[in-house]
């Protein structure tokens, strides 16, 4: 399976179009998009939207994408969310594991939470990302993962609905009606 993990505060196209790349060229059985429960990373730098609703919003974005799933496993883990604590417990569950992140992401693979485990346990795929390189880094195994080149972030998703501005190009509809019906605010 292919475990790509982030805040998805909101989730976006682009998360969606990496997963199905991913899906597709590596031939994966599914992916799952699991949500982190306190992303430790940017938790400390920004105020992050309770869990419950960035799930909520990524099971509408993967709605109707087969092979492409919604997961709760670290939030319902709870406390900080460790990609090592998620890829050691698919495994434990015999899941064979391929990492998914983007080429921004996976530059700063290192400084992930015991990235050392990490690096020995998964492959990695990194799905392009407009404005970013393919990452050299020693000692992982990296697997190049050519998606439709979406410029989309999700920083750039808050800036948008925070200003009022449409965001119908970075994220689907019913993800927006459910920022505006939950009050979702990122100014």
């Amino acid at each position: 399976i292919g475990l790509f993990g982030g805040t998805f505060d909101p989730p976006h196209t682009g998360h969606l179009a990496g997963a199905v790349a991913a899906r597709s060229d590596l031939r994966l059985d599914r992916v799952i998009l699991v949500v982190a429960n306190n992303p430790w990373q940017k938790s400390n730098q920004r105020p992050v939207t309770e869990a419950h609703h960035r799930l909520a919003m990524v099971r509408l974005l993967v709605e109707g994408f087969d092979g492409i799933e919604a997961s709760d496993l670290e939030i319902s883990r709870g406390g900080p969310s460790y990609t090592i604590d998620t890829v050691n417990e698919l495994q434990d569950r015999g899941d064979e594991v391929m990492l998914i992140v983007g080429a921004d992401a996976a530059a700063g693979l290192d400084s992930w939470d015991r990235s050392d485990e990490l690096r020995e346990c998964v492959e990695v795929a990194v799905v392009d990302r407009p404005g970013y390189l393919f990452p050299e880094l020693n000692g992982w195994r990296l697997n190049r993962v050519k998606a439709e080149s979406v410029d989309v972030s999700s920083s750039g998703v808050r800036d948008l609905v925070s200003g009022g501005a449409s965001a119908h190009d970075s994220i689907p509809s019913t993800i927006r009606n459910y920022i505006d019906l939950h009050r979702l605010d990122w100014s």
